[in-house]
């Protein structure tokens, strides 16, 4: 299979010319929108990248320059990023989500000078935050609806832009190409946000070059070409998915697919059938939730055909093979009825997925595949074979990438390090960060693991995170809590236990499936917060954690635990963006509770402040009952260890 030729095409304005030369009457891009798809072949995906690239020129755009991004995925997010790209500028995407002080840090942290702000919620953000966004002297937006009183004068509307680029490239149609030749490899083409489970994001600097090189040595591992349809339903702003949409677009010609919205999602990509597949850890549990929900109001009949298909498909699995029986049962219509029937390759990564949810798509017929990489690493620097069931691992570096463990101890489990040579090339302006961060070339992930007996990488959590009880036990809180959320009714849960007696957690159900089931069982409910208080929720809950310890070691089971009035939010700070726990900030919200936890207390109070999605902040108060689980006394333990 070929691709471009990184050492002539080293940037990804030069891909995408290339692309258009070669293949201009080929889909790239496709949108749906009041529910038609609307193609975009590389001729067309060309021609708005140069005609936003001239109008950027024109107002004064260029080399060095920041140019943020922000709104949903779709193809004018896409062609304004290679926009700033042709200029010389350097991207920086931001969640849609993100609250008004956090796109504030990051625009006024990175300098942003052009800001695409797709409507009228992303304006609004900007135009609040006054001196925060100083730096801004363009704001550029898609939609139009709600804009009309806008009077702020830094306001661009995207299609009069593009308008005016089209006189531009008539009045010189040398002017864009100049534009592209002058880009070098080695210019930064993105700022891409770290996680920032720990405090504010790092912004990686990700040259042309290297983006590219590392798309393809990924594709050597996983191969994609001009015939693979993939949607496109995570963040823009996540590493993983630039590295689909926007590398592997523009080197493999990949066709990328944006549904309609969020809602539509799961809907548009039953109509478009991809053949490659990225979900995080979270949708997945999400689509074998809903399932689950699905079933509850089936007919008996059907309820007994999905258990038994089921235990069928994924006792087969587990014995390496695939049940025909099954297949013809049950997995056959849901694959179908998913969307997933032409999957050729699906992924998923930014967090651990819990074993059971992995075994239950592999048992589905679905090619599933765990990786493992950072936004400093270009992403994925790992992937799974598929050749074998594999749960506990996330499969051998790619051709190039080297993987060594830090201060090892007895069992081979030390610091994971790696290093390849199109890794990022350090934290914008943050220099004290990356020499922390990158070593004599390593990059220092701060996640423990080791290599199993066939040289592939087992990650057991976050080296932070691993923790160890009173009594010596060690555990990984990760490893617990994705047993706990393969459980349909269970949202998301923290682990607690680090220097206690025993192991606790902090679980949230999930409202759409808990709902369901409380309406079938009649059981009376106005909110989440009610809900998450029923004394029948919580002993649904418990039936779910003793499952779940019965698959544990005794030391490693959970012995009490409550159900928070709310759902972990990243407006909060308790997540990050990509839904990753903060654990630094779950431990001092709700220490009260955790302290009750620990305590003889039957019910534990809090009080503390939440803020809302419009920014505004309120003040709650909430008393959660403490259920215990299993035979043993806690109280006794507690009395030991005090």
């Amino acid at each position: 299979m070929s691709y471009p030729d990184p050492t002539v095409h080293d940037t990804l304005p030069k891909v995408l010319r290339h692309n258009a030369r070669s293949h201009p009457d080929e889909v790239a891009l496709r949108l749906k929108d009041y529910g038609i798809w609307h193609e975009t072949t590389w001729a067309q995906y060309l021609a708005q990248v140069r005609s936003t690239a001239l109008a950027f020129r024109e107002l004064g755009i260029g080399r060095g320059d920041v140019v943020a991004l922000i709104g949903d995925n779709d193809v004018d997010w896409i062609a304004t990023e290679l926009a700033a790209h042709s200029v010389g500028a350097m991207t920086l995407g931001i969640y849609r989500d993100a609250l008004e002080e956090e796109v504030g840090y990051l625009v006024d942290y990175a300098g942003a000078k052009l800001v695409f702000a797709q409507d009228q919620e992303q304006v609004d953000k900007l135009i609040s935050l006054g001196d925060m966004a100083a730096s801004v002297q363009h704001i550029v937006y898609e939609e139009t609806r709600g804009m009309r009183k806008q009077t702020d004068p830094r306001l661009h509307e995207l299609a009069v832009l593009i308008k005016r680029g089209e006189q531009l490239h008539q009045a010189d149609t040398a002017a864009f190409d100049a534009l592209v030749d002058a880009t070098s490899g080695e210019d930064v083409a993105i700022l891409c946000t770290t996680s920032g489970t720990t405090a504010h994001p790092k912004l990686a600097m990700l040259p042309h070059g290297r983006f590219i090189r590392h798309a393809i040595t990924y594709l050597g591992a996983d191969p994609k070409d001009h015939t693979d349809e993939y949607v496109s339903v995570l963040p823009l702003p996540w590493i993983m998915e630039q590295v689909y949409c926007v590398g592997f677009g523009l080197v493999a010609r990949m066709t990328v697919n944006f549904p309609e919205s969020q809602e539509t999602m799961f809907q548009d990509l039953r109509e478009i059938g991809p053949t490659f597949l990225l979900l995080a850890p979270r949708l997945w549990e999400q689509i074998a939730a809903d399932m689950r929900a699905r079933v509850m109001d089936a007919s008996s009949i059907n309820q007994w055909i999905f258990d038994k298909g089921i235990k069928l498909g994924m006792k087969a699995i587990e014995e390496g093979r695939r049940s025909t029986l099954a297949d013809v049962m049950l997995f056959s219509a849901l694959r179908d009825r998913l969307g997933f029937s032409r999957v050729r390759s699906a992924a998923t990564g930014g967090s651990a997925m819990g074993p059971e949810t992995f075994k239950l798509f592999l048992a589905m017929g679905v090619p599933l595949k765990q990786l493992y990489g950072q936004t400093e690493t270009l992403g994925a620097y790992t992937l799974q074979t598929g050749e074998e069931l594999d749960v506990d691992t996330v499969g051998p570096p790619f051709q190039g990438c080297e993987v060594s463990f830090l201060n090892p101890d007895s069992e081979g489990v030390g610091e994971i390090v790696t290093r390849h040579e199109n890794m990022f090339t350090g934290y914008f302006r943050n220099e004290e960060g990356t020499k922390a961060d990158l070593r004599d070339g390593w990059m220092h992930t701060g996640d423990a693991g080791f290599f199993d007996a066939k040289g592939r990488l087992v990650v057991i959590d976050r080296l932070k995170d691993i923790a160890e009880t009173a009594s010596g036990v060690r555990f990984s809180p990760q490893y617990i809590e994705n047993k706990l959320k393969f459980s349909p009714y269970v949202g998301e849960a923290v682990i607690l236990g680090s220097g206690r007696p025993f192991l606790t957690a902090i679980i949230c159900v999930r409202f759409s499936i808990v709902s369901k089931w409380a309406e079938k069982n009649r059981v009376g409910f106005t909110s989440y917060t009610g809900l998450s208080a029923d004394e029948r929720v919580y002993e649904l809950i418990r039936g779910e954690v003793e499952t779940v310890n019965q698959g544990l070691p005794e030391h490693q089971r959970i012995r009490r635990f409550l159900l928070l009035y709310k759902e972990l939010d990243a407006d909060d700070g308790e997540l990050t963006r990509t839904r990753k726990v903060r654990r630094g900030v779950v431990g001092e919200r709700y220490g009260q509770l955790i302290d009750s936890l620990y305590s003889d207390a039957k019910t534990a109070r809090l009080d503390t402040e939440v803020t809302f999605e419009d920014g505004r902040r309120s003040r709650i108060q909430a008393d959660m009952k403490i259920m215990e689980v299993g035979a043993g006394a806690p109280a006794d333990e507690l009395k030991k260890a005090g």
